[in-house]
């Protein structure tokens, strides 16, 4: 029985000592973890560094050059709630990711819309709006068309790259030739000038540009897709994610999301502000 009691001990004895080590390991994890968060290099840095590119009317520039737009008060009030300074990245819409796994800024915030595959690159945060993709046509070049009648064979679309929207008129005119660009201006122009009968774009886009040139351009009413909207973020910052969630939820509880939706996306109160 001594034996026993001794062996006893002695397993209960070993069991403590591994508890305390691996007590000691998980600490060490969770303050590699808590350093290596992006949370708290924004807060140590006291900047807080946002990716995006330039498209109306999530950002744009005003007249004297500066950025404005929807996803601007998003990450500036973002930046204002956090105490640091915001600092904004420009980046081409098809190398954004790419730059984000980088580390050349901290968090895209730029009308991005969760798909299966950026998700298997990137995470991302609860949606904190919803976007869809609409039809602006050359009234000339498409005249009398059907939305149906974009499926065709004879029929050219302009995207901008690496674009959801991309994915829709791919998606729904499968027959159609697809030319994609860098940038929504340049597939706007396009539009204008004939070469293409139509793009693809995310709202409010085709609705404001037809608005602005009615007798060159037309919007349809269909939408084609509704979009969740969300930040992306490097995968496995748990922290950082856990942040920007509460962040959205506390601002859409506040209404202040639907109040800066119905301004840029509802409104024209901005037109004038702009280049």
């Amino acid at each position: 029985m001594k034996r026993i009691a001794e062996m006893a001990r002695g397993v209960l004895i070993f069991v403590m000592v591994l508890g305390f080590a691996a007590s000691g390991w998980c600490g060490e994890i969770q303050q590699k973890l808590v350093q290596e968060s992006t949370i708290d290099q924004i807060a140590r840095r006291g900047t807080l560094r946002v990716g995006m590119d330039v498209f109306v009317p999530w950002a744009m520039k005003d007249k004297k050059g500066d950025l404005i737009g929807f996803e601007i008060d998003v990450a500036q009030q973002l930046g204002k709630d956090m105490g640091v300074k915001v600092e904004f990245v420009p980046t081409k819409w098809s190398g954004i990711i790419p730059a984000l796994l980088a580390g050349k800024f901290d968090v895209i915030i730029g009308g991005m819309s969760i798909t299966p595959q950026r998700n298997m690159k990137i995470n991302f945060t609860n949606p904190y709006y919803y976007s869809s993709q609409g039809i602006l046509a050359n009234k000339e070049k498409a005249k009398d068309f059907s939305v149906a009648d974009f499926n065709s064979a004879d029929v050219v679309l302009a995207a901008r790259l690496g674009s959801t929207a991309a994915l829709a008129a791919k998606k729904a005119f499968p027959k159609a030739k697809l030319r994609l660009f860098d940038d929504e201006p340049s597939a706007v122009q396009e539009v204008r000038n004939g070469r293409v009968h139509a793009m693809i774009a995310s709202q409010p886009l085709p609705a404001h540009m037809a608005a602005d040139n009615p007798d060159i351009l037309r919007a349809y009413n269909e939408q084609l897709m509704k979009e969740p909207i969300a930040f992306g973020v490097r995968k496995g910052d748990f922290d950082t994610i856990n942040y920007f969630n509460n962040w959205i939820e506390m601002v859409r509880a506040k209404g202040w999301i639907d109040e800066r939706y119905q301004y840029w996306f509802l409104s024209r109160d901005w037109k004038n502000q702009i280049q």
